[in-house]
């Protein structure tokens, strides 16, 4: 029998990984627009433009705020407006400093933006959302942003990595560990959980998280999937609901870095909600996740993605039950054999995946069926 190559014997409709788009400088986060073109942040403070061939990356669209890119922070996450191909509104999150005797300290932000005809500058940049008391510290910032066709912009926050201030994310006077909704226009909803109560902040939508840096809103149920790092192991995907308290730090599956120590009073306590589903150590430090809707891989269709950072993989979450009660019945580890960080998932106009890597070949991957491309 003569020798073939492994991807001979893969049927035609396997998925297959390529190349949409390379000479990325430490991105973060992307969004398709409508018409085929897809926006990518770089932490420095730049955001791109990649036509919709995956052929030309544009310059630095004008008007970007100034970023503190310190550690893991910059510019951050990129979404747009369900109505963009009416009023063109783009949202932002990046990390700001702070002045004079603060500029060692800075604040996760949020803006929103109208994106020019030609995608070349912004301009109506407006604040909508800004971190307050600033920390010191560019760790665990969260920083996802997920926009609900019935007009708010939720806002992951995380708790910034400071030993001393865990409890932060359990203290509703603070935003680190928290998800954060609001509206499009950066009010404050009137039905938000805590609107009211004395100390507390209103735009808090869930407090007990440590770092999400994952974001979606379900198309049907309207509930916010999250994906958080654990600490050591501990990473968790959880769907958030009004009000409630997902445990960091009084509850967590991970351990204390380097000692594996115990971390707080447990796995679970009456209160508090338990994931969907976790990760041991080491864990697979969790990016951003979707649901996958798309008509390339029926065989995927209503399966959550989610990218690894430390994982290295894409991680495919088979679901079972209902969409506002569902139930985990695999999961299974994708494209290792790229050896790459996924900081980003997408799913593209054509119904393909589109993992953001941010290493040393910082780059967009396309998955697509193989007969896809023929």
């Amino acid at each position: 029998m003569p020798w073939l190559p492994a991807s001979a014997s893969r049927p035609a409709d396997a998925p297959h990984t390529s190349t949409f788009a390379a000479g990325l400088e430490s991105p973060w986060g992307m969004e398709f627009l409508p018409d085929g073109r897809l926006l990518v942040t770089e932490r420095a403070g730049r955001l791109r433009v990649v036509d919709a061939q995956g052929e030309r990356i544009s310059v630095p669209v004008a008007g970007l705020p100034q970023v503190d890119r310190r550690d893991h922070g910059g510019l951050l996450d990129v979404t747009i407006d369900p109505a963009f191909e009416a009023n063109r509104l783009i949202y932002i999150s990046y990390t700001k400093a702070g002045r004079g005797a603060e500029a060692h300290r800075n604040g996760l932000t949020v803006a929103r933006a109208r994106l020019s005809e030609d995608a070349r500058r912004i301009d109506q940049f407006k604040v909508l959302f800004s971190q307050t008391p600033k920390v010191a510290s560019s760790e665990n910032l969260g920083g996802r942003l997920a926009v609900s066709d019935d007009g708010h912009l939720y806002v992951t926050v995380g708790d910034r990595h400071a030993v001393q201030d865990r409890m932060r994310a359990q203290a509703l006077a603070y935003y680190q560990g928290k998800t954060v909704r609001i509206r499009t226009d950066g009010s404050t909803p009137s039905d938000n959980p805590f609107v009211g109560r004395q100390g507390a902040r209103p735009e808090i939508w869930s407090l007990g998280h440590r770092n999400p840096q994952g974001a979606f809103v379900h198309p049907r149920t309207g509930q916010l999937w999250v994906a958080e790092h654990g600490p050591w192991g501990g990473d968790e995907i959880n769907i958030v609901r009004k009000g409630r308290n997902y445990g960091w730090p009084v509850v967590t599956f991970g351990c204390e870095y380097t000692t594996c120590a115990r971390l707080g009073e447990g796995t679970s306590k009456p209160g508090m909600e338990a994931p969907l589903t976790h990760w041991g150590r080491p864990g697979i430090a969790p990016s951003n996740l979707i649901l996958y809707t798309g008509d390339q891989f029926p065989q995927w269709r209503g399966s959550v993605f989610v990218g690894g950072l430390a994982g290295k993989a894409v991680w495919r979450i088979e679901l079972a039950g209902s969409d506002a009660l569902p139930i985990v019945v695999r999961r299974e580890a994708l494209f290792s054999e790229l050896g790459e960080r996924i900081r980003d998932i997408r799913q593209g106009p054509d119904g393909g995946l589109y993992l953001l890597t941010d290493g040393e070949r910082a780059r967009v991957v396309r998955v697509s069926r193989g007969d896809a491309l023929l």
